[in-house]
């Protein structure tokens, strides 16, 4: 007997070590939250438990040094996923296509979701207090499975419905931008930050 598996679901999963970055990176989401009237507005309309500059800045590399040295950073880790999902980007590279910060204040959260229009989607973590609430990625079969009895407790990860990954400073995850993920819910005192990004072929 064989059993195979098929249709793999890519996680990649690495660390900034470059803590003097991070602490950077850190201080400007923090500027750019007390700066960003119009992304405080968009988020306040929103509902949205912070700040987010999803809607309001588009040049966030350009704008602040420490983005732009992390945006650096990131296209050798894309190109590196890139190259572990066996694309064919027939001579071509992922290119940045969009990039925000995150600051989400305790009982935020953000609702399952996917990227359209891009290839790999990724968040850096810069400030996780305890109980910041982990980020769930959903086995996109799913909506497939119509009959199919619950999973065991000790199922291994690969057959799971979800997956969880606890955030920490510095982490850096990354995943094809179709995949369903969701942030659970901020049950820590302080503020939770991060950086998200999509990638365009």
């Amino acid at each position: 007997m064989t059993i195979r598996s098929l249709f793999a679901t890519r996680l990649y999963q690495s660390a900034l070590d470059d803590p003097q970055l991070v602490a950077d990176l850190d201080r400007s989401c923090h500027m750019l939250a007390e700066e960003d009237r119009a992304g405080r507005a968009w988020s306040k309309a929103q509902g949205y438990r912070g700040y987010t500059s999803y809607a309001s800045l588009n040049d966030l590399p350009q704008r602040d040094p420490a983005i732009g040295d992390l945006v650096k950073v990131l296209n050798r880790h894309v190109a590196g996923f890139a190259e572990d999902c066996a694309f064919d980007l027939a001579g071509r590279k992922l290119k940045l296509d969009s990039l925000w910060v995150n600051v989400m204040k305790p009982g935020a959260t953000h609702s399952g979701h996917i990227h359209p229009h891009s290839v790999v989607s990724g968040t850096v973590y810069l400030a996780v207090p305890p109980g910041a609430g982990a980020i769930r990625f959903e086995d996109p079969r799913l909506g497939l499975m119509m009959a199919a009895p619950l999973r065991r407790d000790d199922a291994p990860e690969e057959l799971r419905r979800f997956v969880y990954v606890d955030p920490a400073p510095g982490m850096l995850l990354l995943w094809e931008s179709w995949l369903r993920h969701e942030v659970m819910p901020h049950a820590g005192k302080n503020e939770r930050m991060s950086v998200s990004f999509n990638y365009r072929w």
